[in-house]
Formats: C-alpha cells, structure tokens, sequence
C-alpha cells in the first residue's frame, strides 16, 4: 500500500526569551496543521526562547514542562512534533531538539556544530550523537540550523535508514541562498525528504527570513513559506522516494571504502 504523510513547519517570530507568548502562538500552529490533516509538525531552533544569551540558562529551567505541553499536544492532534529548545546543562545548555509522538519523548538530539560566528560556543556545549527515530510518520533524522553546512551528518542519518530529515532552525538574512541550496543539496544526495522550519521576523540584532521548505527526494519543491509568519504543508508521498531511489542507485553505487 503506498505511504503518505502530510508533514509541516511552523514559521513564526519568536519573542525573546518570552515563553509564554512562544509557547501560545505554536499550540495555535499546531492546531491550525491538524485541522489540515497535517501529521507531522517541525518548529524553529530555539523556539521557545529565542537566544536569549543573557537568560538562557534561567530559561532552560522551563524546557521540561514545555516538552510536556508539546507530548500533550502530540497525543491530542495525533501528531509528531519536533523543535529545539535550551536544555539545562551545568553551567552552559545544550541545543536540543525533542521529538514527540503520540505523547512519547522518542528521542532528543543535541546540536553538533556549535556556530563559533555568533558565539554560540561560548554559551553552549555541543552534542557528540547524530540522532535517527523510528515515528508512527516514518523514520527521522534530525539536523539542526548550522549542522546543514556538514553534509557527512546527513549521510549518516541516510545511511541509518532515515527517510525524512527535519531541521529546526534560525538562519538569518543575508544567507537565503545557502540556505535554500544546502536544503536542496542535502534532499538530492540522500535521496529523502527534508522538512525545514526558520524563524521570520527581528529578534534582537538579527533579521530572519522565513523561508521554511519542504523538499523532495529529487529536490523538488513541494512547500515553501515566505517572509511572514506561516505554517507551510505538503505531503510526503514514500514510494516516490522509493521510486526514484530505484532509478537512480545512488546507495548502492556508493564506495565508502574509497573515502
């Protein structure tokens, strides 16, 4: 029987350091993508939050009750939901991302690549463990933001079996193209779907630009969000990839031994 999903990403403005203005606008979200049948939702980097640097750590107290609220709205829209917040690490945090389903934490990932340009390193520990779940949606990969420009992440994440990479984000103007292009670049060489939610609007200093994208296995464009607040959705059809997988062997073909 052919396997579909209808998978999408929430764009807004996070408010900084505001998480109970965060935390309503994405219950809403959320419940506008259920009632659109929508089964798999993706928020943005530290949506929760924001980099609120001076705060983050008295802010990443509150990551266990929203991860909470998240399950139970998984459960309540039948839905898997994915997006990252600070976790309380020692004296710095970590930048995880949850995934929920069905109410059940399945998995957290902690970001690998730290963005030493805005000091990220500086307020945050990295994670050393690329993450990959078995959903009720399919079977994720997890990215997160800066961790795109690494394409051997991903050919891990497509090596364990992922069939749907998500990538929670906040990227920033002036830097759409790449990010558009690496998005695609990662779909096409791993023959998979990516879902990818950004931030919009001012936050701070920064500037985002939206542009949440849902790409194809042949790096098509199947949903795209624009500059304002949006919750961009399409759906993920699995024999397509399958299809495509078969015409073109990239797996197969490939000579890891050679590398």
């Amino acid at each position: 029987m052919n396997r579909t999903v209808k998978a999408g990403a929430v764009q807004f403005t996070v408010r900084l350091g505001d998480i109970d203005a965060n935390v309503a606008y994405v219950q809403e979200a959320l419940r506008r993508l259920a009632s659109q049948g929508c089964r798999l939702a993706v928020l943005p980097e530290m949506w929760s939050t924001g980099y609120a640097y001076k705060e983050l750590n008295e802010l990443a107290k509150r990551t266990p009750e929203v991860v909470a609220e998240l399950g139970r709205l998984s459960r309540e829209l039948d839905m898997v939901i994915v997006g990252s917040m600070p976790e309380p690490h020692g004296e710095k945090v970590f930048n995880t991302a949850y995934v929920l389903d069905h109410g059940e934490l399945l998995g957290s990932y902690r970001k690998i690549h730290l963005f030493s340009l805005m000091g990220e390193d500086r307020s945050l520990d990295g994670g050393d463990r690329w993450l990959v779940v078995d959903t009720h949606v399919g079977r994720l990969g997890v990215f997160i933001c800066y961790d795109l420009r690494f394409p051997e992440l991903a050919r891990r994440l497509a090596v364990e079996g992922a069939e749907i990479i998500v990538v929670p984000a906040e990227w920033p103007k002036p830097r759409e193209e790449h990010w558009r292009t690496l998005l695609r670049a990662r779909a096409i060489e791993n023959q998979l779907f990516v879902v990818a939610a950004n931030c919009c609007g001012v936050q701070g200093k920064l500037d985002f630009f939206g542009s949440s994208l849902i790409i194809g296995p042949k790096g098509e464009l199947l949903a795209e969000g624009g500059y304002e607040a949006c919750e961009p959705m399409a759906t993920l059809d699995f024999q397509v990839m399958e299809t495509w997988r078969g015409q073109i062997p990239c797996f197969a073909d490939r000579r890891p031994s050679c590398y």
